[in-house]
């Protein structure tokens, strides 16, 4: 008999699991015989009384997130492998190496680890918990990557701005789980950032956007640069290498503005044709002359919901439409949502309206996306959130 507490499904609500589908819902839920707290472990069953998976419990529309399929619970050293296997795929595709440091080591359902995110940068992973579940076994998931990561010896726990429900526990704070450091360089791609998880947004860098940013290295030489929402300067730092004769970085935060100078001086320490803007987006925008060939507008989330798409939509419009009115002839967008709740359809049409208004010739030539170290569960297809175009404006 199963000592987990268990979770029955209504009748015919099994599909999605038997589909592979980590999330169960609470619509789904029949009864609970026990009593879980949040973030235990429990299993579930069908109506029938079959087997369906173990998973970390939680209050709220998503009750289980399945962490093991047709298991009644959990095997020895779960963590341990789950985090091997995912090491052992960054190193395969040539994530990890003296030139590339920084990565992503775990990507929560994409990893088959729902609710946990897992940043390397140099000796140091920085572990977000999503979930109630992976809160509590937090100490379980920094052992675990201290045993399959050679390379890393200190584990940092952020997690005060990402779990829901934090009344349930008067533990949750961030800080070291293993080592300590308070700063660290890190390298992408033969470049060096400085990494500021203590302070800095998300895991302290958009690793995510790796590949996107050696693409604008691409198409940068000769061209005058400009990158908006510029945080730690990672597209101003690829383009500079990239060979642009100037580049503009501009950001409402001061903070970022002072993280994209220290990143570009330390890759070019005698840059001459770097400029830095602390001013918001859409007013340097509504001001600037229209001399950049190419633009980046990598704006954070404006939907995290899905009662916010509308104004999202309209917010993501009127940016591009900005960009494209004002970029010279002849000139590259490179724009982005990391919107979760803004599907590919929904942003693609939002920037065809923002091209529509301005009456300029536009063609798409790169449909960007997440990187290989954000993988998508293929059963999960809610994991694909980066979009991204590259058009060429006429």
């Amino acid at each position: 008999m199963n000592k987990l507490p268990t979770i029955y499904l209504k009748r015919n609500k099994e599909d999605s699991l038997l589909r592979f589908h980590p999330w169960v819902f609470s619509g789904a839920v029949g009864h609970i015989n026990g009593e879980p707290r949040e973030g235990d472990l429990v299993c579930v069953r069908s109506s029938s009384g079959e087997a369906l998976g173990v998973g970390h419990y939680q209050q709220g529309s998503i009750v289980c997130r399945i962490l093991e399929f047709f298991k009644e619970d959990l095997p020895d050293g779960f963590y341990r492998q789950r985090i091997s296997e995912a090491y052992r795929m960054r190193r395969g595709l040539g994530l990890v190496s003296k030139d590339n440091d920084t990565y992503r080591l775990v990507h929560g359902e994409g990893d088959f680890l729902p609710g946990l995110v897992a940043d390397v940068y140099g000796d140091t992973a920085v572990v977000q918990a999503h979930s109630a579940g992976m809160h509590r076994d937090r100490r379980l998931v920094a052992d675990a990557i201290l045993e399959a990561v050679p390379e890393v010896k200190n584990v940092y726990y952020k997690s005060e701005g990402t779990l829901p429900f934090r009344k349930s526990f008067d533990d949750i704070a961030d800080g070291y789980l293993s080592g300590g450091q308070s700063s660290c360089l890190a390298r992408e791609n033969g470049l060096t950032f400085s990494i500021d998880w203590l302070r800095g947004q998300k895991t302290g860098f958009f690793i995510d956007q790796r590949e996107n940013r050696s693409l604008v290295e691409r198409y940068s030489r000769g061209k005058k640069v400009l990158n908006m929402f510029c945080y730690t300067g990672g597209f101003s730092v690829y383009a500079m290498r990239g060979g642009a004769t100037s580049v503009t970085s501009v950001d409402s935060s001061e903070k970022a503005v002072e993280l994209v100078t220290a990143n570009m001086q330390r890759n070019f320490p005698d840059v001459a044709n770097h400029t830095e803007v602390c001013e918001d987006a859409f007013r340097f925008l509504d001001s600037m002359a229209g001399d950049y060939d190419l633009v980046i507008l990598d704006p954070p989330a404006f939907a995290k919901h899905r009662d916010a798409i509308r104004n999202a939509l309209q917010g993501y419009r009127r940016l591009n439409a900005k960009a494209l009115e004002k970029i010279r002839s002849g000139g590259l967008l490179f724009t982005f949502s990391c919107s979760q709740a803004i599907d590919k359809d929904m942003f693609r049409l939002a920037v065809f309206s923002a091209a529509a208004m301005t009456g300029r010739r536009v063609r798409i030539l790169h449909q960007l996306h997440q990187p290989q170290d954000h993988p998508i569960n293929i059963y999960h297809p809610e994991g694909e959130y980066l979009k991204g175009l590259v058009l060429e404006v006429e």
